[in-house]
C-alpha cells in the first residue's frame, strides 16, 4: 500500500503542513500510520478523505460540520458526490446572482447614477435602467452625447430616476400595445411613439438627433442584451421598435427637406 509523508501530502493538496497537523490533532484527518521515526504516513484512503474535507472547506463549511458529515457511517462515496454536486449548483446560482448585482452596480456607476444600493434596488428592481451601459460606452464613449448623458445623470436624484424609469416603462409598453394591435412600424402611431422615445432621451440624457436615434435603434436588434429586454415584453418588439425609429427618422428627414 502506498503511503505518503506529510510534506508530500501538503504539496499535493496545496495546503500547509501546519493545517494537516491541526486536522490530525482535532481528529478530522488522523494519518493511518507512522514511520519508525514517528513521521505521519497517509494512505490513499486518507488522501480521499482530505479531498472531501478540502471540498467542503471550499464551500465554507466549518471543521465541526465537516467532521459530522464525514462521520455518517451510511454516507457512501456516491452520497458525497451527490451532495457536493448539489452544493456546487447552489453556489453557482448564488454566485451568478451576486455577479449580476455587481455588474449592475458597476454599470450604474459608469452611467453616473448617484443612488445608494438601496435606492437602486427600489427604483430599478433586479434590472438597472443602465443595464446596457457597457455596450453603449464601448460604442460611443468618445462622443459628445455620451459625455453629456454622464454629466446629466450624475446630478439626478432618486425622484428623477423614478420619473425616468416610469417614462421608459410606459414607452416600451406603448410600443408593445401597438405591435399587438397590428399597427405597422411605418405607420403614424408607431412613428409618434418613436418620436416620443427620442424626446425622452433628449429631455433626460443628451440631444438625440434622428440620425443618432437611428444608430441607437440598431442596438435593439443587433445586441442580444438589448433585444432580450424587448423580446421578454413581446415577441418581435425589438425589430418593431427599430423599424419605427427608422421610419420616424425618415419622416424627420423628409420634413427637413
Amino acid at each position: 500500500m502506498s503511503e505518503h509523508r506529510i510534506g508530500d501530502v501538503a504539496r499535493r493538496a496545496g495546503v500547509s503542513v501546519r493545517t494537516l497537523r491541526h486536522y490530525d490533532e482535532i481528529g478530522l484527518l488522523p494519518p493511518s500510520g507512522r514511520s519508525e521515526a514517528g513521521y505521519r504516513l497517509y494512505s490513499a484512503a486518507d488522501l480521499e478523505r482530505l479531498r472531501r474535507i478540502l471540498f467542503y472547506r471550499e464551500l465554507d463549511f466549518g471543521l465541526e460540520q465537516i467532521a459530522q458529515i464525514l462521520a455518517d457511517p451510511e454516507a457512501s462515496t456516491d452520497d458525497h458526490l451527490r451532495r457536493q454536486h448539489r452544493l456546487l449548483r447552489e453556489r453557482r446560482e448564488r454566485d451568478a446572482a451576486l455577479l449580476t448585482a455587481i455588474e449592475h452596480e458597476m454599470e450604474a456607476r459608469q452611467m453616473g447614477i448617484s443612488l445608494t444600493p438601496e435606492e437602486q434596488l427600489e427604483v430599478f428592481g433586479t434590472t438597472a435602467y443602465a443595464d446596457h451601459a457597457e455596450e453603449a460606452e464601448r460604442r460611443w464613449a468618445d462622443t459628445d452625447a455620451w459625455k453629456e448623458s454622464q454629466r446629466r445623470a450624475a446630478a439626478y436624484t432618486k425622484d428623477d430616476w423614478v420619473a425616468i424609469k416610469r417614462e421608459a416603462d410606459a414607452s416600451m409598453e406603448a410600443f408593445a400595445e401597438a405591435l399587438r394591435a397590428g399597427e405597422p412600424a411605418s405607420g403614424t402611431v408607431a412613428m409618434d411613439l418613436a418620436e416620443a422615445h427620442r424626446e425622452h432621451l433628449s429631455r433626460w440624457f443628451y440631444a438625440c438627433s434622428p440620425a443618432y436615434h437611428r444608430a441607437l435603434a440598431e442596438l435593439y436588434v443587433s445586441d442580444a442584451r438589448f433585444a432580450a429586454t424587448y423580446e421578454e415584453i413581446a415577441p418581435g418588439l425589438s425589430r418593431f421598435v427599430r423599424d419605427a425609429i427608422n421610419a420616424n427618422a425618415d419622416r424627420a428627414g423628409a420634413a427637413d427637406g
